[in-house]
C-alpha cells in the first residue's frame, strides 16, 4: 500500500490534468449527482448498444436541450459517458462509460455521493477553519451540537438516511465473517460501546441464543437502539445504558465477557481513545476480550479504498467533532496498548471492505 504513495512518476501533461479535476471537483460532483438523479445515465444505460442522441435524451426525459448538453459534455469529460461509435457532429450519440456505471450501479458509490451531499457538502468549505481552530466549523450547517453525534436523532430523514446508510454500509458487510471470531469462545455476556441502532447487538442475538448484549451510547441513540431491539424480538436480551463516554463521572460496569466497538474508536482522538479504552481497563478482567473492528487505511486491498477512508476523515475534521479521523493500524494499536492493553490477534480483509478486527486483552 505505502509503495503508491512513495511512487510519483505520472508524468506532467496527466498530473497536470489530475489537478484540473481537483480543482472543478465541487462542480464535476454535483454534475455526476444531476446526471444520476434526473435519469440521464439510466437513460443512456437502457439505449444499450444501440445509443442514444442529446436529441433524445431532452425529449425523453423533458429537460431542455441546454441543459443535457451542459451536462453531457461534463459527463464526457470525466468518463462516465462515451461517444457511441455512429455518433456525428450534429447530434452526438451516447453510450454509458465503465465510470457511469459506478455512478449509476454501485451501491458503495450511491452511498458515499449521498453522504457527501447530504452531510458533508456544505460545511466542507469551513475545512481550513476546522483545523485552524481544532473545531468542527462546518457542523452549525446541520445543527447547532458540539458534536454530530449529539444531534443524530435530531437531523432531516433525508439526513439521517444518507448518515446512517454511510455508517452501515461498510461495518454491517464485516458482521457475518466477525460473529464466528467473537464467539469462538463462550460469550454469556457482552458490551456494545457506540451501538448506535442495535445492528450488531441484534445480529449477535440471532447469531447466538445465550448472549445478552448492553449497548452502551448517548441517550439519543439509546433509544433508537431500545426501539431496534423490541420490534427485533430481543428487548429481553438487549438493554441499554445511556452515557457519554467521555464524560469524567462516566464508568462502564464489570461483568463482561466481550467488549465490542465497531467503527467507534475513530470518533474519537488518539488521546481520547486511550482514555475510553482506559475506562474500559478498569472494568475488564485478564479474562475479558475486547474487540475494536475498523477500516484502517493502510491496510485496504485498494487505493480507491484508502482514498475514500482518507476522505472520510475530512468528514470527521469539518463535520463530526473537529478532532478525529480513519486510522492507520500502528497508530490506533498504540492508542489501545497506552490504556494498558495488548493485541492478541489482528484479522485484516474482513468482509468486502477489508475491515480490521483487533483482539486485545490486558496486560
Amino acid at each position: 500500500m505505502f509503495d503508491f504513495y512513495k511512487d510519483d512518476s505520472i508524468d506532467a501533461v496527466n498530473a497536470k490534468f489530475e489537478a484540473q479535476k481537483i480543482a472543478f471537483a465541487p462542480l464535476s460532483f454535483q454534475a455526476a449527482r444531476a446526471l444520476r438523479n434526473m435519469g440521464i445515465l439510466n437513460a443512456i444505460s437502457n439505449a444499450r448498444k444501440k445509443g442514444i442522441t442529446i436529441s433524445e435524451l431532452s425529449q425523453k426525459l423533458g429537460i431542455s436541450l441546454y441543459g443535457v448538453k451542459v451536462l453531457v459534455e461534463m459527463g464526457l469529460g470525466m468518463g462516465a459517458i462515451k461517444l457511441h461509435e455512429s455518433s456525428d457532429e450534429d447530434d452526438l450519440r451516447l453510450k454509458l462509460g465503465k465510470i457511469g456505471f459506478f455512478l449509476l450501479a454501485d451501491e458503495m458509490t450511491q452511498v458515499n455521493m449521498d453522504f457527501s451531499q447530504d452531510i458533508c457538502y456544505r460545511g466542507a468549505e469551513n475545512l481550513e477553519e476546522s483545523i485552524r481552530e481544532d473545531k468542527p466549523a462546518g457542523l452549525p450547517y446541520l445543527g447547532s451540537w458540539k458534536t454530530v453525534y449529539e444531534g443524530l436523532s435530531q437531523l432531516t430523514e433525508q439526513q439521517k438516511k444518507s448518515w446512517f446508510g454511510f455508517d452501515h454500509f461498510y461495518s454491517d458487510l464485516a458482521f457475518p465473517e466477525a460473529l464466528p471470531i467473537v464467539f469462538e469462545k463462550k460469550v454469556s455476556r457482552l458490551f456494545d460501546i457506540g451501538g448506535n441502532t442495535a445492528k450488531w447487538a441484534i445480529a449477535c442475538c440471532k447469531y447466538n441464543s445465550d448472549v445478552k448484549v448492553s449497548i452502551i451510547d448517548l441517550p439519543g441513540q439509546t433509544a433508537v437502539a431500545e426501539k431496534n431491539a423490541k420490534d427485533a424480538g430481543f428487548d429481553g436480551r438487549i438493554n441499554t445504558i445511556p452515557c457519554n463516554v467521555l464524560d469524567e463521572t462516566t464508568e462502564f460496569p464489570k461483568g463482561a465477557d466481550a467488549v465490542w466497538m465497531s467503527q467507534f474508536l475513530d470518533c474519537f482522538s488518539l488521546k481520547q481513545v486511550t482514555k475510553i479504552l482506559s475506562k474500559i481497563h478498569n472494568a475488564a478482567t485478564p479474562e475479558t476480550d475486547v474487540y475494536v473492528l475498523e477500516p484502517l487505511w493502510d491496510k485496504q486491498r485498494f487505493e480507491a479504498a484508502a482514498y475514500s477512508l482518507q476522505a472520510t476523515s475530512l468528514y470527521f475534521t469539518c463535520i463530526a467533532n473537529g478532532n478525529s479521523k480513519m486510522y492507520r493500524f500502528a497508530e490506533l494499536k498504540h492508542a489501545i496498548e497506552d490504556a494498558g492493553f495488548e493485541l492478541k490477534e489482528a484479522h485484516h480483509n474482513v468482509g468486502p471492505n477489508a475491515y480490521s478486527l483487533l483482539r486485545f486483552r490486558i496486560k
